[in-house]
């Protein structure tokens, strides 16, 4: 009898037939990781694996999974929280593995990628099955998978608004007659928001196929149906989380996932299941019934009326102690309300399939959902507060809430551990992967944040197959330590920093910064003191200036979140890297406020697994835009001194690469001097 091979045997093999006709090289942690994962894949055991940039570790899961899914009656899955990473997966990264390793393998490998419905041409609203778009519909949107795609030249509001988004919908229209997929990203280029919703419907509008009548056709029933027979199906963590917290069968039955960009994802879970009501959506319910089912409505504008009224003394920010009684009572007034507008306009049995009623009654059950939700939110330990406009922006972008506007309430899981364990640790191997998965060596705060800590947790185990980079010959970390506290906006010895960072590198440099203002306020300030190309998000499509910082070594980008994760530009084009303050969640975020709280009262230290350990992240996930070859040299300089002198700096510290530190400006000053140097003497 020949001698047994061990689980990761063949993954390994075929990893390094792979390897070899990429024309790459092999590396010891992307080995060890796909030898993990073939092995937790294998035993059925959860993993938690952190591979440093560089690693290959798209390669190193996609093997085994392959290998694995070939065997099996069910379909893998591949999750990842970006389109970005989603589109490299599906359009590059398997593609490329499998020319290289399908001669090896039993059958050709079948690939499906699944996104939310709204993602996909809605043929049968094409058909003038819907009613025409209704701008106060895209209040319901709050929630939905969505994917902000730039408003192209002249279609801003104001004159020539409307001609140009009558020619969007007409590329639409003829993009329908020749499109396979139906898929937003394939349009090239894009279109607005609006336009797009000219011709795609949310989850909550479609008809569903059992009444659409253009079903057999459908893009989004199509993708779904390729998924449910497909080898590998690569999603994004929205509709995973959907899938795990509302029971709704938007993805097949799998039995293997691995989970991408995993620092994410109780981030994205929340996001995904969070909810959001104000009296004027109850209001664009209430139309929309009167107008496509022609019931009377009184009771619903009342209801309206009632709570925009209760809204109005609740201050924006926590609702720490419970609703207030007239917020109660006029939550389940709309309730009722609801209740009974749903019943009156349920369709006879002979009606046809009608978008408008669709879209009626699907708003009158968001907004039902969302009251019985909110009512119960003490009983189900979810977190609510009240925003008014501006006032809770995305992380970044704060604005002063305007206390005059009208409320909003909003609700989300105070924790999404004990539902995460049910709907996706439960009856699957999950494999969870990130850069930046641990604080330091340890992975217990990531774990116990999606339900893998505790009584009645699954068996995991976790690795840490490092980078192949040697980051403190490549990579300087200088913190300004002598800088003042950062305080609200800039300083200008912030200014005077940066300045002089900047010159000594002769640009170069990719600015992170804690929000839209601050990064606006330094592009400003730097173009007016040096003569250097700024580019600064906003100003244009993310793709064109990425393209337009990594093509040119003397150009600075600045930006905030977006450019924290997801910038990929290898070489001397970002040969410095400056990070205006430690990234802490905003003092006055309502949820990480909740978290905090509650860890706190179980006899935690609340700031440290909260707002420490986001920040840490965070901070890891900025510093690792520097190094991402084996050839960069580099400097990643923290403006905010507080990551010297703090007493939790060396917890934040211990997050990053293992770069040389240094605190001396002098010293940083030459290095960048050097740095430039050698860029401007490669590039002659």
């Amino acid at each position: 009898m020949g001698e047994a091979k061990s689980p990761g045997a063949e993954p390994l093999r075929l990893l390094d037939l792979a390897v070899s006709a990429m024309g790459g090289q092999n590396r010891p942690g992307q080995h060890e990781m796909a030898a993990r994962v073939a092995e937790a894949i294998d035993e059925g055991r959860h993993l938690l694996v952190q591979a440093g940039t560089g690693t290959g570790k798209s390669l190193a899961y996609l093997v085994p999974l392959i290998e694995h899914a070939l065997g099996s009656d069910k379909p893998a899955v591949v999750a990842t929280a970006t389109l970005a990473l989603q589109s490299q997966i599906v359009n590059r990264d398997l593609p490329r593995l499998l020319q290289a390793i399908g001669p090896e393998l039993p059958r050709p490998v079948d690939v499906a990628l699944l996104k939310g419905r709204s993602n996909y041409l809605c043929l049968h609203k094409l058909d003038g099955g819907f009613p025409e778009d209704d701008e106060p519909q895209a209040l319901f949107s709050l929630g939905e998978e969505a994917v902000p795609h730039p408003a192209p030249a002249g279609g801003r509001a104001g004159a020539g608004a409307a001609s140009a988004l009558g020619r969007e919908v007409l590329r639409l229209r003829e993009w329908a007659e020749e499109t396979a997929t139906g898929d937003r990203d394939e349009l090239v280029p894009g279109v607005s928001d609006r336009a797009w919703r000219q011709v795609s419907v949310t989850s909550m509008d479609c008809l569903g196929a059992q009444k659409c009548p253009m079903a057999q056709e459908c893009f989004s029933e199509l993708a779904r149906a390729h998924a449910a027979e497909a080898d590998v199906v690569v999603t994004n963590h929205a509709l995973l989380a959907i899938n795990a917290f509302e029971g709704l069968a938007v993805l097949p039955d799998y039995d293997v996932a691995v989970i991408d960009e995993a620092h994410e994802l109780q981030d994205r879970v929340t996001g995904a299941v969070s909810g959001q009501l104000s009296a004027a959506m109850a209001r664009t319910a209430a139309s929309a019934a009167r107008k496509h089912t022609g019931i009377s409505v009184e009771a619903l504008n009342a209801a309206a009326r009632n709570l925009e009224a209760a809204l109005e003394d609740v201050p924006t920010g926590l609702v720490s102690a419970g609703l207030a009684e007239a917020l109660e009572l006029a939550l389940a007034q709309l309730r009722e309300a609801c209740r009974t507008a749903l019943s009156d306009s349920k369709p006879d049995g002979s009606a046809s399939a009608d978008g408008g009623r669709q879209i009626a009654r699907s708003r009158l059950v968001a907004v039902l959902e969302l009251c019985e939700r909110l009512l119960a939110a003490g009983e189900t330990r979810e977190v609510v507060w009240t925003t008014r406009t501006n006032s809770f922006a995305a992380p970044g972008d704060y604005t002063p809430a305007d206390e005059a506007a009208p409320a909003t309430l909003n609700v989300a899981p105070l924790s999404v551990a004990a539902r995460l364990r049910e709907g996706l640790f439960d009856g699957h191997t999950v494999v969870l992967t990130s850069a930046t998965l641990a604080v330091g060596s340890a992975f217990d705060d990531v774990a116990g944040s999606l339900g893998l800590l505790g009584e009645g947790a699954p068996a995991w185990s976790s690795a840490d197959v490092g980078s192949p980079f040697d980051y403190p010959r490549q990579g300087v970390l200088y913190v300004a330590a002598h800088l003042p506290k950062p305080e609200r906006g800039t300083s200008a010895e912030q200014f005077d920093e940066l300045e002089a960072l900047l010159k000594a590198s002769g640009g170069g440099a990719l600015g992170l910064f804690s929000s839209r203002r601050a990064a606006e306020d330094a592009a400003a300030e730097m173009r007016r003191r040096l003569p250097l190309e700024i580019l600064c998000q906003g100003e244009s499509s993310m793709a064109v200036l990425v393209r337009q910082f990594a093509a040119e070594p003397a150009t600075c980008l600045f930006g905030t979140m977006t450019l924290w994760q997801g910038v990929d530009v290898p070489g001397e084009a970002c040969r410095l890297v400056v990070i205006d303050r430690i990234p802490f969640p905003r003092p006055d975020d309502p949820l990480m406020t909740a978290r905090t709280r509650a860890v706190a009262q179980a006899g935690g230290n609340g700031f440290m697994t909260v707002s420490a350990t986001h920040a840490a992240v965070r901070l890891a996930q900025g510093a690792g835009r520097l190094i991402r070859a084996a050839g960069d040299r580099g400097m990643v300089a923290v403006l905010d001194s507080r990551l010297a002198n703090a007493r939790y700096g060396g917890f934040l510290r211990s997050a990053l690469p293992p770069f040389w530190a240094t605190r001396d400006r002098a010293t940083a000053l030459q290095i960048l001097e050097r740095l430039a140097a050698a860029a401007g003497a490669r590039s002659q």
